[in-house]
């Protein structure tokens, strides 16, 4: 037990020190243009360069049976040409002035990510700016796209037995919800899109008062702001988007689904709990029990299921979320072990944790973990643009972003247990399970 004090010790004084050193919530400055695109800045001169995050608050649960996948879609078209910028041109023209970018999309959000050398922040601004005011939805470049990601769609559902199994359990766990379609969208809907759903969804979701924009790097705000005034405010301002007015009823039983995969070489378990969004007071203490159930070869569930050798990999999983959405659950199974065995030996392990709760050294790692890691994406620009826009985003401010080290610190095992028996309940959860056959 020794060992692990020391650990522990160890851990906060280097959380301590980092915390010495963090980024504070008055070096953020903050303006907003007339047409509503709201503007993060944090200036860092450590290296010569900075980067961009836009946030766009579109997502899959912004779509409706008929158009699903055309958040991701448009993903894959910001890329694709503009007035200023033709096909292909804007990796180009970002690669030529020394930068890089790449994009996500998620369930409830679009982000877009821009590296480059701070003296590039002019170009990368015109680039931005240009396809926000007048991207080219060219019919013969929807269909070369639409191809690509309906070969992204099967390719992957084919090659990844977790993607396979976790949508269908989504849909099983949201009755009326949008979370209960994949981000990339039901394949005869990509097949359907027209243009008129392209140009409508665009320009209803891609207005400047949808987005956050935050740069962190070599830059100065006051400069960042005139460019900023100089390249987006022309950009008109739109009525925001509708208000995603389905509310998932209360699950009141479990639910269950199975995934034949013929080429599925062993069991796949997925258990799925209904959980708050992420603005939930509940938040930081969901976050660790996630993380004390399944990251690393000492989380439970590892130990509880992949040194008995029932399960080859364990884990668990919890997006941002809008809304109320899913702690996710999953196990692969060894060889030979069947379904049945492997979801009583998980089950088990979560019923343990709620009914005795966890122990002071576990709690006490993991809160050691978040610290670290919180104050080590500090060390980078990225790590820092990426916190200061999912707190502004998925919180509702980016000051919260400087309240979580507190919120870690001071969780108690009680509150660990009682998240546990609060949202580990069978009439919440819904049971998936791939396997090249039925038991």
């Amino acid at each position: 037990m020794k060992w692990k004090t020391l650990l522990a010790s160890g851990c906060l004084l280097y959380g301590m020190a980092a915390a010495a050193q963090a980024v504070t919530a008055d070096q953020v400055k903050s303006f907003t243009l007339p047409n509503g695109m709201k503007f993060l800045v944090l200036e860092n001169t450590a290296i010569p360069n900075a980067n961009m995050y836009t946030f766009w608050k579109v997502g899959s649960r912004n779509e409706v049976p008929g158009i699903t996948g055309l958040s991701h879609f448009f993903e894959h078209m910001m890329f694709n040409g503009s007035k200023k910028y033709g096909p292909k041109q804007f990796d180009r023209t970002m690669e030529a002035s020394g930068g890089s970018n790449n994009a996500y999309t998620s369930n409830d959000v679009t982000v877009y990510q821009d590296w480059f050398p701070a003296t590039s922040l002019p170009v990368i601004f015109d680039l931005e700016s240009d396809r926000i005011a007048n991207l080219a939805i060219d019919p013969k470049m929807v269909e070369s796209e639409r191809g690509v990601v309906l070969s992204e769609r099967s390719t992957g559902l084919e090659n990844s037995n977790f993607r396979a199994l976790s949508e269908q359990v989504e849909a099983a766990a949201f009755s009326a919800h949008p979370y209960s379609w994949p981000v990339i969208g039901h394949e005869s809907d990509i097949k359907a899109w027209t243009q008129d759903d392209l140009r409508r969804y665009f320009d209803v979701y891609y207005a400047p008062n949808n987005a956050v924009a935050v740069i962190v790097g070599d830059v100065k705000a006051d400069e960042v702001k005139r460019l900023a005034e100089q390249y987006f405010s022309a950009i008109p301002k739109r009525p925001l988007p509708p208000v995603v007015r389905t509310v998932e009823p209360e699950q009141k039983g479990e639910r269950r689904v199975f995934v034949r995969k013929e080429s599925a070489t062993s069991v796949n378990l997925m258990v799925a709990f209904k959980t708050p969004a992420t603005n939930s007071d509940d938040y930081y203490a969901l976050d660790v029990l996630q993380s004390i159930l399944g990251t690393g070869k000492t989380s439970r569930l590892y130990k509880a299921l992949v040194d008995t050798r029932l399960a080859t990999d364990a884990g668990a999983f919890r997006s941002k979320n809008f809304d109320p959405g899913v702690l996710s659950i999953y196990a692969v199974a060894a060889r030979d072990v069947p379904a049945a065995k492997l979801e009583q030996a998980l089950l088990a392990e979560l019923d343990r944790v709620a009914q005795e709760g966890v122990s002071a050294d576990e709690l006490q790692k993991v809160k050691n973990q978040k610290l670290l890691n919180f104050y080590r994406a500090q060390e980078t620009i990225n790590g820092k643009a990426s916190q200061l826009g999912e707190y502004e985003v998925f919180f509702g401010d980016y000051k919260k972003l400087f309240d979580a080290p507190e919120a870690y610190r001071k969780l108690s095992v009680a509150d660990i247990q009682a998240v546990a028996a609060k949202y580990f309940k069978k009439s919440q959860r819904t049971v998936g399970v791939l396997a090249s056959k039925e038991d």
